[in-house]
């Protein structure tokens, strides 16, 4: 009798241990996966931008003339490096356009561009004025990870003056990456995205001149268009003398409801 207690003893203690062993398991495991989930939350939550105004990053050269070129660009500077780097990108692009340029370069070299486009205009006559260029730059919107950045722009180009025209450009923050009006639409409202946008440009083009109407293309492509978005929806804007020489710029502002029916849920919901 004795020898069975004592049996009975080892192996219950024996399955007290594996219990134990058991339980620690699971709570470990229970542990692992919730400071796995928490890594996760972390991971999708983007460092905070901390916008500060700046003036960009690029160096005149020097000059000897009378009438020198007169460039102010000012940037903006975030926390998030990626961001910074697209918004120097956007910057170099928004130069190159005002000369008819359309390059993969830094700000640097599109300035030296414009720069060497002005000396060019100089020296064809003597009373030729150097080229004004000024820029100012900031996010304009931003929710989650989608940011809105607006560049506005002035310059006096031989002779020619621009004043307050706008390009806008979004990105993705957490893939890092621009995006595109058609990376946001649903495949099957595509033609719906279309209607809506010639439906409204005809419109705008019955309000213009004659020469404008002769200008201008019977439909609009938009693939490609400027877009932009706030509290309430998305939008196009076309800039002054993008559609014809002589039009005015173009905006179209689509409802919430038109939003939602366009874009892919989980981009809405991001986004909205």
């Amino acid at each position: 009798m004795q020898m069975t207690k004592q049996f009975l003893m080892v192996g219950l203690i024996g399955i007290l241990s594996m219990l134990a062993a058991c339980t620690k398991s699971d709570h470990d495991q229970k542990a692992e996966q919730e400071k796995s989930a928490n890594s996760h939350d972390k991971a999708e939550i983007l460092p905070y931008l901390d916008i500060q105004e700046s003036k960009a990053k690029y160096a005149l050269p020097f000059c000897e003339k009378k009438n020198c070129i007169d460039i102010d660009i000012q940037s903006i500077q975030t926390k998030d490096s990626w961001l910074n780097s697209w918004v120097e990108q956007k910057l170099a692009y928004v130069v190159q356009a005002q000369i008819g340029q359309n390059q993969k370069i830094n700000l640097q070299k599109a300035i030296n561009a414009y720069v060497a486009k002005s000396d060019n205009w100089q020296d064809q006559y003597s009373k030729n004025q150097a080229y004004e260029l000024h820029i100012t730059t900031r996010v304009a919107s931003q929710r989650n990870e989608y940011v809105l950045l607006q560049v506005a722009l002035n310059s006096k180009q031989e002779e020619v003056i621009v004043k307050d025209r706008y390009y806008f450009f979004v990105a993705n923050r957490k893939l890092q990456k621009e995006v595109n009006i058609l990376d946001i639409l649903q495949k099957n409202q595509q033609s719906n995205m279309n209607q809506i946008v010639q439906d409204h440009y005809q419109k705008w083009l019955k309000q213009q001149s004659a020469e404008v109407q002769a200008e201008a293309p019977k439909k609009l492509y938009w693939g490609q268009a400027d877009w932009f978005f706030d509290s309430e929806g998305i939008g196009l804007h076309y800039r002054a003398n993008q559609i014809s020489k002589r039009a005015g710029q173009f905006d179209i502002y689509l409802s919430t409801a038109q939003t939602k029916t366009l874009l892919q849920p989980e981009i809405y919901h991001k986004m909205f």
